[in-house]
């Protein structure tokens, strides 16, 4: 008595008297096709009568999962580092055949619940729940190995040693749920670094909104001599700015971006800013999240971008 063996597309097209071509287009509800109602209720009824169940029900059915990982990413959160990480999230889950769905937007318990209840996933990743809460991706530490705390306190740094010690943090002037985060790990830096807590201020995404919330700003701290963006999109809003209010960069003012959105390289002057692999901790998610080896997938160190605004 041997194992039975698993019904086919081919085996439906045969026992209908059509295509495989036909049996996929019918079965996947294409509705670019002109597929008659009679061919189309044969071949549903064909493949209830042979026991037909699509490849990846079929694993997922033998493993109790399906072969998806599903990603949540919150509104707010979208940027130059979350798609690198979804680069190489989804390019280490396809490397083990698996599929990534990525769910944008707010998402409650029961919209995820749904999904679950749906979909039945291998796993499901907050994004950057580690990283924005300032942990390792393998770690519970704090995040000063190669988290969001020491990307801070790196960016902030290079403004130390640089001679500046006044330094102002510029946000979006939307609401981020990592700004409070990332306002935190800055001045748990700056602390370290001896030198006072960079204060806070928005900046518009409209130019002339922008240039007065800047002339504004320096206009209340005249000692400010640097200011570090929240992200490369802040940073450049406020080389904008300033050019705009006739300040000089770096002379005046200096400004550092945060995330290398690949743009500060177009400016003059050129933005100097900090890159991190974000494609790497989009792979190592993707280990842990199947539960596989993490060897030879450490992120290498985040990095100054030294160009001419600092």
């Amino acid at each position: 008595m041997g194992t039975s063996r698993r019904v086919t597309l081919n085996d439906v097209a045969a026992a209908s008297g059509v295509s495989r071509a036909t049996v996929s287009f019918v079965l996947n509800d294409d509705p670019h096709q002109t597929i008659s109602a009679a061919t189309r209720d044969r071949v549903k009824q064909t493949a209830r009568d042979l026991g037909y169940v699509p490849h990846g029900v079929a694993r997922a059915l033998r493993e109790g999962t399906s072969r998806v990982v599903v990603l949540t990413i919150e509104a707010g959160l979208e940027g130059h580092y979350s798609r690198s990480y979804i680069d190489g999230l989804d390019a280490e889950l396809a490397a083990h055949e698996y599929v990534l769905l990525v769910r944008h937007g707010h998402h409650t318990p029961q919209t995820t619940q749904q999904v679950l209840d749906v979909i039945a996933p291998r796993a499901v990743i907050r994004f950057g729940e580690t990283y924005l809460a300032g942990r390792e991706l393998d770690d519970l530490g704090g995040g000063w190995r190669d988290g969001l705390a020491a990307h801070s306190a790196l960016q902030l740094r290079h403004l130390v040693e640089h001679g500046h010690t006044d330094i102002v943090v510029a946000l979006p002037d939307s609401e981020s749920p990592l700004a409070a985060t990332r306002l935190k790990f800055t001045g748990h830096a700056a602390r370290s670094l001896g030198i006072r807590v960079p204060d806070s201020f928005a900046v518009p995404l409209e130019r002339s909104a922008c240039a007065e919330a800047v002339a504004a700003y320096l206009t209340r701290a005249p000692q400010v001599t640097a200011i570090a963006g929240f992200n490369d999109d802040v940073a450049l809003r406020v080389l904008m700015a300033l050019h705009d209010l006739g300040r000089r960069v770096p002379d005046d003012v200096a400004v550092i971006g945060f995330d290398d959105n690949g743009y500060g390289v177009y400016t003059t002057p050129a933005l100097t800013t900090v890159n991190v692999d974000a494609e790497a901790h989009g792979r190592l998610s993707a280990r842990l999240a199947l539960d596989l080896d993490t060897g030879g997938l450490r992120p290498p160190p985040a990095r100054i971008v030294v160009r001419q605004s600092v």
